[in-house]
């Protein structure tokens, strides 16, 4: 799928489990999406993986079933199963600030795929590390 295809999809299933039941304020959907960003910065100073899956049937904190094989970040259980592993990570936090952009791209009706092109080619033509500023 193309990101306007995934921006239709994700903000069909966002109105169709209600999320949008009451109307949310242009700042509280960027503050949604700063918590997700912090989510994945906390998973990172925790030393967890990019992708790894918590199990919910022992409500430990512990995940059961990792990925990348081998990362080390906990146990396999033979109890997990699809409904009750919860896809957690660096990864999946990114994941769902990206999920929450493209819901409001979709709620507001943003051709996302045609700003993010606009802005690449700009990008394209700014000079080595413009602005020159570090962190």
């Amino acid at each position: 799928m193309n990101l306007n295809q995934w921006r239709n999809e994700i903000h069909k299933s966002a109105v169709e489990h209600g999320w949008w039941e009451e109307e949310r304020s242009f700042g509280d959907i960027i503050a949604l999406c700063h918590s997700e960003l912090s989510e994945s910065l906390e998973e990172y100073r925790n030393g967890k993986p990019n992708f790894y899956y918590k199990c919910l049937i022992d409500e430990s904190d512990e995940c059961c079933i990792c990925e990348p094989e081998n990362s080390g970040c906990g146990y396999q259980s033979d109890m997990c199963n699809e409904k009750s592993k919860k896809p957690e990570g660096i990864a999946i936090e990114l994941a769902d600030c990206i999920i929450r952009i493209l819901d409001y791209c979709g709620k507001e009706g943003i051709d996302i795929e045609e700003a993010v092109r606009i802005k690449h080619e700009y990008n394209k033509t700014r000079p080595h590390r413009h602005g020159g500023k570090w962190l």
